[in-house]
């Protein structure tokens, strides 16, 4: 993996996600229109990134919601995850340290499931999610800075039992990629700058991503 200590060759940086895509797809050649694969983007940024991908491979594309689940009174301390499929990831020190009951972690888990459900509705309709039970899973997302949120997915990921899980992104800081093989089958990243910044410092063309084109990414790929 190579480690880009400048911002200003064109090589180094995106002209926006679908270009993060293809040159990810390049790197992905091995499983041009593998029977066993899917692609899953993380909303909503990861979407475009993983249609180009999808696309370019010939594989079915669908998103990976995850949703944190918070502790009452103090909702960025997240005792857990609950992603697309059920999959659930729960935190046994933050749960015991904030001394929660199983009622009310129950509470939280519903309502935040229900708002997964309404955002997997509004992203896929009436379409089920892709079974990845047995099958090589490529998680994409634009960029990570942290990776939390890509280690929660892997995690809530590997209790709907894939075979493989290959997270994806356009761009990351090495020791985020370093930290994120712990927890995937594998790791790639196009740029892997030390002087990282942020993710929409490597792009050209960064605008938010909106649900209006995440749904007709992924009606495209249906």
């Amino acid at each position: 993996m190579r480690e880009n200590r400048r911002m200003g060759r064109d090589r180094d940086r995106f002209r926006d996600r679908a270009d993060a895509g293809r040159r990810l797809a390049k790197r992905l050649h091995t499983f041009n229109q593998a029977s066993d694969t899917v692609v899953l983007g993380l909303p909503r940024g990861g979407v475009p990134v993983a249609a180009e991908i999808a696309g370019v491979l010939g594989l079915p594309l669908d998103v990976l919601i995850v949703r944190k689940l918070g502790v009452p009174g103090f909702q960025e301390v997240a005792f857990g995850a609950v992603a697309s499929g059920g999959a659930t990831v729960l935190n046994q020190d933050i749960i015991a340290s904030a001394r929660l009951d199983d009622a009310t972690m129950e509470q939280v888990k519903a309502e935040q499931t229900e708002e997964l459900h309404r955002r997997e509705r509004a992203y896929r309709g009436d379409r089920p999610p892709l079974d990845v039970r047995g099958k090589s899973v490529i998680l994409v997302d634009d960029g990570i800075a942290t990776g939390a949120t890509m280690r929660v997915a892997v995690e809530a990921l590997r209790s709907s039992e894939p075979m493989r899980i290959i997270v994806a992104v356009g761009v990351a800081p090495p020791d985020t990629l370093r930290k994120l093989r712990r927890a995937a089958d594998d790791v790639i990243a196009v740029v892997t700058p030390r002087n990282f910044i942020a993710v929409g410092a490597w792009y050209d063309k960064f605008a938010q991503t909106t649900d209006t084109e995440v749904i007709t990414l992924l009606a495209g790929r249906s």
